[in-house]
């Protein structure tokens, strides 16, 4: 485990998605967040109290979190010398990017002198095997995107404490690094090897007996380009008995790839059904989570409506409006989404 509390690191991000590990932590686990660390020249806030690091340090943090992304996920020389400075002041660095802190010879060197810890959350679990796709017992759920960063992870923990809220039995299986930050533990399925992608979804979420659900914290999109390959080594590996399908409606082209526009929803959740169904052949989709949260609440609630009335599933934002009518669907099949004929 990763030792709380975290000093949570915007640094210079001026991408809003771009801090979403921040924001997940400041939003699922604010106990354990002393304050934000960020620049004059970023406008973002997380809406916890800004320190340097020597204030975060003196507040008791015990763990700089880098909770930035950016396509591919590398560290600049900004980021390694925030991250030096952190452990000269007595906190551990953990991190989620694709590049590794244990890589930089110079925070390897100060961790090792100060006798302290690098911590790579994006570090794929030992002795992974390749998946199978025989059918195992148990309940699954997996949300999965129109886009990357849609929201796929609000909806997959809303998900579990609504179910929990009803007395059913629900965890939550992260598979990103903001997810395995909040839950503790998790598959980072994008750094996974592609052979591996399925079992490593398998191995996440086994066959389990007793009545409860798992809920698989979805990735990227199959529509997108880049990382339509994890999309669907989850699909396949979550062996979903559900999917919930996660939208962005103010957004007009896949993330990192101007010009490129999204799938409709109609055709995404068809396309999702399809790749599901090799190994989970009774698939069916029980809802849409829009993430409305650049709209006022009058319009946000007439999008969802709209959405419903077209597409024929629940529809609601899982933050601003809740998920019971999609766990209704989940739980109870209701005329209005029982049939997925329409999505074959």
């Amino acid at each position: 485990m990763i030792p709380a509390p975290y000093l949570l690191y915007l640094g210079h991000s001026t991408d809003f998605v771009g801090i979403k590990t921040s924001r997940g932590l400041a939003a699922f686990r604010p106990q354990d967040c002393v304050g934000e660390f960020r620049y004059d020249d970023c406008p973002l806030s997380v809406g916890m109290p800004r320190m340097s690091i020597a204030e975060g340090a003196a507040a008791g943090a015990k763990t700089l979190v880098l909770g930035v992304a950016n396509s591919g996920g590398m560290m600049g020389q900004a980021l390694i010398d925030d991250a030096a400075a952190a452990l000269e002041a007595g906190m551990h660095v953990a991190s989620g990017l694709h590049q590794r802190l244990r890589d930089d010879p110079r925070l390897v060197a100060l961790a090792r002198a100060k006798g302290l810890q690098l911590f790579d959350v994006r570090d794929p679990p030992a002795n992974l095997k390749v998946g199978n796709g025989y059918a195992r017992a148990g309940h699954r759920l997996l949300t999965v995107g129109t886009d990357c960063s849609v929201g796929k992870m609000y909806t997959t923990l809303a998900l579990v404490t609504g179910l929990r809220e009803r007395g059913v039995t629900a965890d939550f299986r992260a598979t990103g690094q903001t997810g395995i930050l909040i839950a503790g533990a998790g598959v980072p399925v994008d750094a996974v090897v592609a052979d591996f992608i399925s079992g490593a979804i398998e191995q996440l979420a086994p066959a389990r007996d007793d009545d409860g659900w798992d809920l698989i914290e979805g990735q990227g999109s199959l529509f997108h380009p880049s990382f339509a390959g994890v999309s669907t080594g989850l699909l396949h590996g979550a062996q979903p008995e559900a999917i919930v399908m996660c939208h962005d409606p103010v957004r007009t082209d896949m993330r990192g790839i101007p010009g490129r526009a999204l799938p409709g929803l109609a055709e995404c959740i068809a396309m999702n059904l399809q790749v599901a169904r090799l190994t989970s052949p009774e698939v069916r989709a029980v809802g849409i989570c829009l993430n409305t949260s650049a709209m006022d609440p009058a319009e946000a609630r007439a999008i969802c409506l709209k959405t419903q009335d077209k597409i024929g599933l629940p529809c609601t934002d899982p933050i601003a409006f809740g998920v019971n009518e999609i766990l209704d669907e989940l739980l109870c099949p209701a005329p209005l989404a029982r049939s997925t004929t329409a999505f074959r």
